[in-house]
């Protein structure tokens, strides 16, 4: 007879379909009604049991014309049983679970523009219904998400449109926000008297300007190049910022003007006045991107929840 064993020298020589039978037996001390319990004849399970004892060279059982109560042995493999079929169902749901995309990891990236008005609602939303995926955030400007994104170290990026020259067969985008830009002027600047009256780009071609640098999110720099050359100008730029928080603040420092995107008119920005501008309007798109090719599960996840929204 065996005694305590290790669980996996035991549970090897069986397969899951066994020791759920030998639990029938065991927890209802009876054949017929554990045969009953697994919807099968008794002669076949009583069988079963009979090669379970040959096959581990022990009896499970003591019994006369009946079960009277389990071996040693059998007591040791009704627990490792429990244990062996708990994991198993356990396997199995964790499987599923992350085929579905409820668990695992997803690394985010985001620009800062984004922090305020779609991050907490995005993550917070899909933590809620997916609280076993890990999310790795980082804020990086656009251009820098697509090159982390192509070189898989994100899965997920929230960018300015439009992408970098040449992503687009890579990277897959699903446009979440449709603004544009508006035009930041410090408080005591002269075009900051009308704050409601749509302001002419060209009034602002002698200006001191606070730009982005090109290689951090190009398209919108090319937007806005463009949109200043249909205005007949290029913009004097005096100072250049990567993030466009830090522009608005040098806005309202008085160090020159910027176009920013509307989404600041409703932060409460001290010493800052927003315009419309009135004669070349400059669309500001905010989207998710991603690799064509990702088959992750839990990004197929995130991105079937934000369509829900």
């Amino acid at each position: 007879m065996i005694l305590r064993r290790d669980a996996a020298n035991v549970i090897a020589m069986l397969n899951l379909r066994q020791l759920q039978q030998f639990l029938a037996v065991a927890d209802t001390m009876s054949f017929r009604q554990a045969a009953d319990r697994l919807n099968m004849a008794q002669p076949p399970l009583t069988a079963a049991i009979r090669q379970m004892e040959e096959q581990l060279g022990v009896r499970l059982f003591e019994r006369t014309n009946r079960i009277t109560r389990l071996t040693a042995a059998g007591e040791v493999l009704r627990d490792e049983a429990r244990r062996t079929i708990a994991q198993a169902e356990r396997t199995v749901t964790l499987t599923r679970r992350a085929g579905a995309g409820l668990v695992g990891s997803l690394r985010i990236g985001f620009v800062a523009t984004a922090v305020r008005h779609i991050v907490p609602g995005l993550i917070a939303d899909f933590h809620e219904t997916h609280p076993d995926v890990a999310l790795e955030l980082m804020e990086a400007p656009t251009a820098r998400q697509i090159t982390a994104l192509l070189e898989d170290r994100l899965d997920l990026a929230i960018v300015a449109l439009p992408l970098p020259e040449g992503t687009e067969q890579h990277i897959a985008t699903r446009t979440i926000l449709r603004s544009e830009l508006v035009m930041a002027l410090p408080s005591l600047h002269a075009l900051a008297a009308e704050p409601d009256a749509p302001l002419q780009l060209a009034a602002l071609a002698n200006e001191p300007w606070i730009l982005f640098p090109a290689s951090e999110g190009p398209g919108l720099h090319d937007r806005v190049m463009r949109a200043c050359a249909s205005a007949g100008f290029v913009p004097q730029v005096a100072q250049r910022a990567v993030q466009m928080e830090t522009i608005v603040g040098l806005v309202a420092a008085g160090l020159g003007v910027a176009l920013v995107p509307e989404l600041f008119r409703t932060t409460g920005w001290d010493n800052v006045v927003f315009r419309t501008i009135g004669d070349a309007a400059v669309p500001y798109e905010v989207a998710l991107a991603w690799r064509r090719n990702d088959s992750s599960p839990a990004l197929a996840a995130l991105l079937a929840s934000n369509s829900a929204r």
